[in-house]
């Protein structure tokens, strides 16, 4: 039951980011490049603190239990942070100009692309199935923004995708962390200088509304910095594939954030668009997991 919260409290937190992103920048509330360095500062802030409340916890339990060695500071690294900072810029930027049900799929159809896409570079071998899911999800994809009156603008479905391979590249770069908490406040405090020089020069552009600040304070505090938080404590407790296919439910909750606090409207086009992609990235997802367990079994 815990994990089960656990779970849908993050997947929550994930999609606020999304409807959060455009009710402050799709009206004009704040610059995206203030809004960016507010989440990015907010973010590491959050993660800085409860990482070193964590630490002082276990040196006395460390100190109570016996001499020992604790490890408990930030890591990280600077292509991760390199990764999240054109992430959190580019989902920024896009979100002023695409509607929160089709930047959240985009975001996500582009991570788990781009994801699969580097497994096939390094050596992998998809079975068919896969490959027919991959087909899916990338036809799902250039339907969504091909030309028409009701398409996301090119420009932002572009930024978005950018957004969706950087973060797909920030997983892969943590692929295998000790500790997933630590590396992720280590690389938002390594994004903290230029986090601050953002909001420098967004805040020189225009004059933020005070709803816009605090949108971007709540993406940077609780969607993203508790929202991970939360997340890496349910995350070792769910196998690898589990924890793919519970992201699928992040662009729906997203959307349907859309619908009830701005008024979007989800046409046929857009609810087409993400049952092909979202079928396409879980029969894939699907199909792999059946491969790795044929490939363990004929292992063992």
């Amino acid at each position: 039951m815990r994990l089960a919260i656990l779970t849908t409290v993050a997947m929550l937190a994930f999609a606020a980011n999304s409807v959060l992103a455009r009710l402050a920048l799709g009206d004009g509330a704040i610059d995206p490049l203030a809004y960016t360095g507010i989440r990015l500062v907010s973010g590491a802030l959050v993660l800085a603190a409860i990482l070193v409340l964590r630490s002082r916890r276990s040196a006395t339990s460390a100190e109570a239990a016996g001499p020992t060695l604790v490890g408990s500071g930030a890591v990280g690294s600077w292509p991760g942070a390199l990764a999240l900072l054109l992430y959190a810029l580019s989902f920024s930027i896009a979100y002023v100009m695409v509607a929160t049900a089709p930047g959240a799929l985009i975001l996500f159809a582009s991570v788990q692309i781009g994801m699969l896409a580097w497994a096939v570079v390094r050596g992998d071998r998809p079975a068919p199935l896969e490959w027919i899911g991959i087909a899916l999800a990338f036809g799902g994809l250039v339907y969504l923004v091909s030309p028409s009156l009701v398409a996301p603008p090119l420009g932002g479905a572009i930024l978005m995708a950018i957004a969706g391979a950087s973060w797909g590249a920030y997983s892969l770069i943590g692929r295998g962390s000790r500790s997933a908490l630590a590396d992720t406040a280590g690389n938002f405090v390594r994004c903290v200088p230029a986090g601050l020089a953002l909001v420098l020069v967004g805040l020189v552009r225009f004059v933020p509304r005070p709803e816009g600040l605090v949108y971007a304070l709540m993406s940077g505090a609780i969607a993203s910095g508790l929202g991970y938080i939360i997340w890496y404590a349910a995350l070792p407790r769910l196998s690898r594939t589990r924890a793919a296919f519970v992201q699928l439910t992040v662009p729906a909750i997203a959307a349907a954030g859309g619908v009830v606090l701005i008024g979007e409207a989800l046409g046929p086009r857009l609810l087409l668009a993400t049952a092909i992609i979202l079928g396409g990235v879980a029969l894939a997802l699907a199909a792999s997991q059946r491969r790795g367990t044929r490939t363990n079994d004929g292992a063992s």
